[in-house]
């Protein structure tokens, strides 16, 4: 910055702009508010149909959110005008006292252009005669010390305009249409934030030169910096898409076969690298778009370290997946990786995946801890589970979903596609405990269709439900609702309500029934189905009676109608069990207990059940997931999780824990009916209602049991089942 700029600039139309920059983030304080409590609050709870459901909601979630992006872009950009004009003229005032202070001592201080200034001593014609020689009055170093403090204040004047200049750019540029999210409190934070970035993109260009603790301490930095979107983006753009996987590909060869605290920093670098690029990715300057672009370019190039002795190294496509295991990627990046993923796998065949991928690659260990990345789809699917809108067009079309269903026989890959096909149907991403369950779309509907005609297909594979069954039992928990309205039939809305756009799209009960009776059989998936039933009918048992309005007849209609389809799905999974070949296998349900309890323990399936007002236990978090209903209900839920989970003992003579004795059909169904009634009873006694207490019993009672007979013949009518 010139010293004349700085010493004669009027910055009060700067200062206006920052006045006017805070006033607009007060004003879209309002504006979030109002889309967030109104507009997006009122969408979600409205029932939508048709086109609606799956435009206007989406429309109206993405408007709301632009209003929060709004204000978040609003604050920091008046946040980095408010710093920088302090700044500057506070340097403004620096400078011109350090000038004036010159002048004190008879020196002058001039503008010489292009950055540069000179202090000189006045002069008198009459010092020329100076017996010393002297020429002026002012000792040299008093110059030297007043030029070294002016080109001081001028330095951080120019790195405060710059710095601000650059990031104010790069936010703006993050977003090609919209607004971007980074959030910074002044310029110095976000400047840091470019410089951190830069220093260690040099670092990333060098990993030769990059020993343990070299790496530790990258880790730290990026660790504090992951989620800042200038960071992020800075950091990808200069190591660029290329150098991002030689970085990556050099790590993985050089610490192959590290241990212990060595292990846990490689892990850590993995982990911290990949959120880094999930947050770079969702930036749409025009560097990024082609970062982007040109990662996706070298899904075939060879990247081989360079200290290995072998020719073949590892394909772009198998460093790129091996990164996206963590954080959540851009949607628009996703597809495009996905549909190039999907193209390659199909055209190898439903049995010949694993030789194209892992034949070949037998070197190839790109993770540190599980797996060794050589399928690209386990890391695209795990990116997958993180974006649950970029999970559900990625499972939308059938012949696709076909395929990689079909490929679990043949792949280790079946754990990983789970958990994104859990994310696609739920539309809760994997670790978003507590998390709002938004209501189910008719393009996600449609997939857990897909899905579940894919298991209950006569002659169907059951490695499917043998590699699969603790994802597919949680997405049955989570549809519950549109399951309980195919059961009972056409006209069963009013009792069995749900906030799904397609709660009748689940189009043949055949296969609904056969879907669960096959992932009956496999423990982890038998405690999916038994939490989600049990959970949704204690639910809607709170609902009904607390508020009659909900159903236009008698309260018993609507006790009955319930009680029979618990008694129909936890009879179905009942005879299933026992029905199966594998029932000597799960003798003394221990499976079934610890898959209860880790279901429990990690909350896999509560987040993405999305019931009528459901409450945890503290211990599982606590908190209230998405309501089908409304109305604040959910308050006796808590106690129905809790007393699966720990097995509370039946009342009476008998000493069997509830739902943990299902080896035999009469335990079974004494525990769904015991588990019925205990919900009616406490929501009569919670609410205080005037219910008679032994009359509901009784209806309930005899409602379970005839769902449980109507299980068995419906079994009987959709799979073979063994004679005697």
């Amino acid at each position: 910055m010139d010293l004349d700029t700085l010493c004669h600039t009027d910055f009060t139309k700067l200062g206006e702009a920052v006045t006017d920059w805070e006033q607009m983030t007060k004003n879209l304080v309002e504006l979030k508010k109002d889309a967030e409590d109104n507009l997006n609050a009122k969408s979600l709870k409205a029932k939508w149909a048709g086109v609606n459901a799956a435009v206007s909601r989406e429309f109206i979630t993405r408007t709301a959110a632009e209003f929060a992006d709004a204000h978040t872009q609003a604050d920091s950009i008046a946040k980095i005008l408010r710093d920088t004009h302090d700044e500057l003229v506070g340097y403004r005032t620096q400078l011109n006292d350090a000038i004036a202070r010159a002048h004190q001592q008879s020196l002058t201080v001039s503008d010489t252009g292009g950055g540069t200034f000179t202090v000189v001593a006045n002069t008198r014609p009459d010092w020329a005669a100076d017996p010393s020689g002297e020429s002026g009055a002012t000792d040299q170093k008093v110059v030297d010390a007043f030029r070294e403090e002016i080109q001081g204040i001028l330095a951080k004047a120019t790195r405060s305009d710059t710095s601000a200049a650059q990031v104010l750019r790069l936010l703006v540029d993050q977003a090609k249409y919209g607004f971007s999210d980074a959030s910074y409190a002044d310029r110095d934070e976000a400047a840091k934030a470019v410089a951190a970035a830069e220093k260690l993109a040099e670092m990333a260009k060098d990993p030769s030169g990059m020993t343990l603790e070299d790496i530790a301490a990258f880790n730290k930095t990026m660790g504090r910096y992951q989620d800042d979107p200038l960071f992020a983006e800075q950091f990808a753009k200069r190591l660029g898409a290329k150098g991002t996987l030689q970085f990556w590909t050099e790590m993985a060869y050089t610490h192959a076969g590290a241990r212990n605290a060595d292990l846990e920093t490689m892990k850590d670098l993995q982990t911290k690298l990949g959120l880094t690029l999930a947050t770079a990715s969702f930036s749409d300057s025009d560097a990024m778009r082609d970062w982007k672009k040109d990662l996706i370019a070298e899904r075939n190039t060879n990247f081989r370290a360079s200290g290995s002795p072998l020719p073949v190294g590892a394909l772009g496509a198998q460093v790129i997946s091996s990164l996206l295991r963590e954080g959540r990627f851009d949607t628009e990046f996703l597809d495009d990786y996905r549909k190039q993923l999907f193209k390659a796998d199909k055209a190898a065949g439903d049995s010949n995946t694993n030789d194209l991928w892992v034949k070949g690659y037998d070197t190839v260990d790109l993770v540190f801890g599980d797996g060794d990345g050589r399928d690209p789809l386990e890391g695209l699917f795990a990116g997958l589970s993180h974006n649950p809108e970029a999970a559900v067009h990625a499972f939308a079309s059938s012949p696709d979903l076909d395929h990689l269903l079909a490929t679990v026989k043949y792949t280790d890959r079946a754990e990983s596609l789970g958990q994104a096909l859990e994310s696609a149907v739920t539309g809760v991403a994997r670790g978003d405990i507590g998390v709002m369950a938004p209501p189910h779309s008719e393009a996600q509907v449609e997939i857990m269709n897909n899905v579940m005609h894919a298991v209950a297909v006569p002659g169907a594979d059951r490695e499917l439900v043998k590699k699969m069954g603790d994802s597919l039992g949680t997405m049955a928990a989570a549809y519950m609702p549109e399951i309980s309205q195919k059961i009972a039939g056409k006209g069963s809305d009013a009792i069995f309500l749900t906030d799904s756009s397609a709660p009748d799209g689940l189009k043949n009960v055949e296969d609904v029934i056969r879907f669960l009776s096959v992932v009956a059989e496999d423990p982890s998936g038998r405690a999916g189905i038994i939490l989600g039933e049990t959970i949704y009918t204690s639910s809607l048992i709170e609902a009904h009676l607390t508020d009659p309005t909900l159903f236009d007849g008698s309260p018993d209609r609507v006790l009955e109608s319930i009680g029979k389809n618990a008694g129909i799905l936890e009879g179905t999974v009942a005879h299933s069990v026992a029905d199966s070949e594998v029932r000597a296998a799960v003798a003394g349900e221990k499976e079934y207990n610890d898959a209860l309890k880790e279901k429990g323990e990690f909350a896999k399936s509560w987040t993405a059940i999305g019931l009528a007002g459901v409450k945890l236990p503290e211990r599982l978090g606590g908190e209230v997931m998405g309501s089908v209903i409304g109305g604040g209900v959910g308050a006796i839920v808590g106690g129905v999780v809790d007393r699966v989970i720990e097995g509370q003992k039946l009342d009476g003579t008998r000493d069997e824990a509830l739902y943990h004795s299902a080896g035999d059909l009469y335990d079974a169904r004494d525990s769904a009916t015991q588990q019925t009634l205990w919900a009616a009873e406490e929501v009569i006694d919670h609410y205080k209602l005037d219910f008679p207490r032994d009359g509901t019993s009784a209806l309930l009672r005899e409602a379970v049991a005839d769902g449980w007979d109507a299980s068995s013949e419906a079994l009987s009518s959709t799979r073979e089942r063994p004679r005697g």
